[in-house]
């Protein structure tokens, strides 16, 4: 059982964000309403995408609205995603590392396939923003930050939000 009231977004450099998530047994009121929780949270921080590790829950999920509104929301549960065509690096910001922007190489292209809320499984082929939005969350699931994608100089360049966030992890870590 999720405890939906303690879903917020966590912030790098916290655990749920470095391990891969679990699969999704079954699709029941828990889930739907932590899918509600995670267009609540997705949508107050103006953001694209959401997984579930970054709304605090360990769980193979995600949600993708380009348009940021309800009615273009698409949940993915169980999703995998195939990278295909030339790789391109755009700069890419993480609602979980909040204030950097970096560039990261991504696939302009990619296969998805996962189920939907209704229980039915899916597969879409999606480009440009979309493909890119469907590999970072990918990535969530998998364990994976917009941290790991950095090279060593931009590491350098965003030292001090990085420490900044590994400081307030520390300080979060000791109220619990």
């Amino acid at each position: 059982m999720i405890d939906i009231e303690k879903c917020r977004i966590t912030h790098y450099p916290a655990k749920v964000l470095a391990s891969r998530a679990k699969p999704i047994e079954k699709i029941d009121d828990n889930i739907r309403r932590l899918v509600e929780k995670m267009t609540d949270i997705m949508l107050e921080n103006k953001g694209i995408g959401l997984a579930a590790p970054q709304a605090g829950v360990s769980l193979r999920l995600f949600i993708i609205s380009l348009d940021r509104t309800r009615e273009n929301l698409k949940v993915y549960i169980n999703p995998t995603v195939t990278p295909t065509g030339e790789p391109g690096s755009i700069d890419e910001g993480c609602l979980s590392v909040p204030g950097i922007f970096t560039k990261i190489q991504r696939y302009k292209k990619c296969k998805v396939t996962a189920t939907g809320l209704d229980g039915n499984e899916f597969s879409e082929q999606a480009e440009g923003l979309y493909a890119r939005a469907l590999q970072h969350e990918y990535d969530h699931i998998e364990g994976m930050t917009i941290v790991n994608h950095m090279g060593q100089t931009a590491k350098i360049v965003h030292r001090r939000q990085l420490k900044a966030l590994e400081k307030a992890k520390g300080k979060n870590s000791k109220k619990e």
